[in-house]
């Protein structure tokens, strides 16, 4: 019972820093659109991803925190904190490898991709990056609980997968690529973990049994 509590302990602390991790990347994006925005969209055009431009692969890495009006940052905003926070609660540190995996292979997939006259930008790439990760990791980590999720996110946000479509004037390649980068994140950074050898206890003790399962199934 300490271990499972501890367990909880942990659970909530790491659910606390992904909260606060996801309300300052909002922020972060939200001010960079107000500079944005003053500049009349400079930035976007700066700093956004032309494909097959050499001078423009840096640019992977700014792009993300870019938008192109206020419609579009807020369109991607809510999502954004959903998916991001459903990725960071089992932890932040293992949220940032995942968050950098989703940019660096959504945005080299729409460069190599995307029509060399256009310019890429937005946080949509690792929105769907975000929301691979979610539907895959519980089934990598095995547990129960991130399973449910990732079904009930499948569910809820189906009309999603539309996004992942060729259709004029959408940067499907990052939603595609990232999206594919969520899916690799939830097997590169699974939940490695070995078996914990059972008590001598437990097997006399169904109860403790049952509390090993529960907890191998992450609930």
């Amino acid at each position: 019972m300490e271990a499972k509590g501890r367990t909880a302990e942990i659970t909530i602390a790491e659910a606390r820093k992904a909260f606060w991790v996801m309300v300052g990347f909002l922020a972060l994006i939200w001010i960079m659109q107000i500079a944005n925005w003053a500049s009349g969209y400079v930035l976007s055009y700066q700093h956004g991803v032309q494909a097959w431009n050499p001078a423009s692969l840096p640019d992977i890495a700014s792009a993300p925190f870019l938008h192109w009006s206020w419609e579009h940052i807020e369109a991607n905003s809510g999502p954004l904190f959903i998916f991001g926070f459903l990725s960071a609660y089992r932890g932040v540190a293992k949220f940032f490898g995942v968050t950098g995996l989703i940019i660096l292979i959504s945005g080299l997939g729409a460069w190599f991709t995307s029509d060399p006259q256009s310019i890429g930008a937005g946080a949509s790439g690792i929105v769907f990056g975000y929301f691979g990760y979610v539907l895959v990791r519980g089934a990598f980590d095995r547990r129960l609980i991130d399973i449910v999720i990732g079904l009930v996110m499948a569910l809820c946000f189906a009309y999603q997968f539309t996004g992942l479509l060729p259709k004029e004037g959408i940067g499907w390649q990052a939603h595609l690529f990232g999206f594919l980068a969520g899916l690799l994140g939830g097997w590169l950074f699974r939940d490695r973990r070995r078996p914990r050898p059972a008590p001598a206890s437990s097997q006399q003790d169904p109860r403790a049994a049952l509390l090993k399962e529960l907890d191998d199934l992450g609930l």
